[in-house]
């Protein structure tokens, strides 16, 4: 943990009267990585180190995962304090919006975006990503509410009724989605209007109201990457939201400015111009983080080497000048967590004398 975001963790925690764990996915472009299950073992040991705490805050940046793993990590923090409350500092889509729903109160700066909760599948089985070919690696998230759209475009704005023409559209679309990413959307699309329509509640008794957010947010705002600002998220939909003071927003965009820098969030991961004229380089690539104060940083690491080869290709004509035809090679050698105490952990360790 960098030393100055540890200070800036000590003052939101004065800030908010509360104890603050930071959660970010990195969503750097061809480096994504998702809300999964396995974080909430790390979760256990931050919680474990707060004690029982009258509130916990959630510093949180996603674009969203695993749905059942939300859901966990709402119930699983809830368990630790009386008072849940998320820390918006810029994006918390889909999954991330569903802990958010789950919070007793949502502090969202004027950049903050919740969004539909419609989440996109990623897993080993999707569509290679076309826009990093040399990354085999990197694949193209299957949104649920696109494979509804494609069938409510074909049956209602191209009026396809024959079930045997309807059957050959699924079996083109299955082409190029495998059957189990298919499958596993309509399992989640069930799964995310149950949770959320359990989670609406704790901010509205109206039946009503709760069935017109529940369908706003899992299919009619029309768009995964719709944005839901804070205005829209408190009058329209009628969430506890917070507008942080300049103070707090100040130290809000002093956390999340420093994570984004550490996290690369803005820079593309592209194999060519980091290898640049090297044969080899060694890479560390850091991509999602759990962070406390008395808890340290569990980071989510790629390691690894990145390596160019440069093969002949043949001239198209006889005497023609020669050319070379680059392949990059991508050897990961680690892929997964690692921990680091923070400073304020290093200190307190007595020292020994020999």
């Amino acid at each position: 943990m960098l030393v100055n975001r540890l200070n800036s963790y000590q003052k939101l925690e004065e800030l908010r009267q509360s104890k603050l764990i930071v959660y970010v996915t990195g969503d750097r472009p061809g480096l994504e990585t998702q809300i999964s299950p396995e974080i909430l073992e790390y979760f256990v040991r931050h919680l474990d180190n707060l004690q029982n705490s009258d509130k916990i805050s959630l510093f949180l940046y996603t674009r969203g995962g695993d749905t059942m793993a939300a859901w966990s990590l709402i119930n699983l923090i809830k368990q630790f304090c009386k008072e849940f409350e998320v820390i918006i500092p810029s994006k918390a889509r889909s999954a991330g919006t569903l802990i958010s729903l789950g919070a007793n109160k949502i502090v969202m700066t004027k950049q903050a975006t919740l969004g539909p909760i419609d989440p996109s599948l990623n897993t080993p089985l999707n569509p290679q990503n076309p826009a990093f070919p040399q990354n085999p690696q990197a694949r193209l998230p299957v949104s649920v509410e696109s494979i509804r759209g494609y069938i409510d475009l074909a049956k209602q704005e191209l009026g396809v009724q024959s079930e045997n023409n309807l059957t050959n559209i699924f079996l083109h679309l299955s082409n190029f989605v495998h059957p189990l990413v298919l499958g596993d959307t309509y399992r989640v699309r069930t799964q995310i209007k149950t949770l959320s329509r359990k989670l609406v509640a704790q901010h509205t008794t109206d039946g009503e109201q709760i069935e017109k957010i529940v369908s706003f947010l899992c299919s009619d705002s029309g768009s995964h990457d719709y944005p839901i600002y804070r205005r829209e998220a408190r009058d329209e939909l009628g969430l506890n939201i917070e507008k942080p003071n300049d103070e707090l927003y100040s130290v809000i965009d002093e956390v999340f400015t420093s994570i984004q820098e550490e996290l690369e969030l803005l820079n593309m991961f592209d194999i060519g111009t980091i290898v640049g004229n090297h044969n080899s380089v060694n890479y560390s690539f850091r991509r999602v983080l759990i962070e406390s104060i008395v808890g340290g940083t569990d980071v989510f690491v790629s390691e690894g080497m990145l390596i160019k080869s440069q093969f002949p290709v043949q001239p198209q004509f006889q005497n023609g000048p020669a050319t070379f035809r680059t392949v990059f090679e991508d050897n990961r050698t680690f892929e997964g967590w690692k921990y680091e105490p923070s400073q304020k952990q290093e200190i307190a360790q007595p020292e020994v004398s020999v």
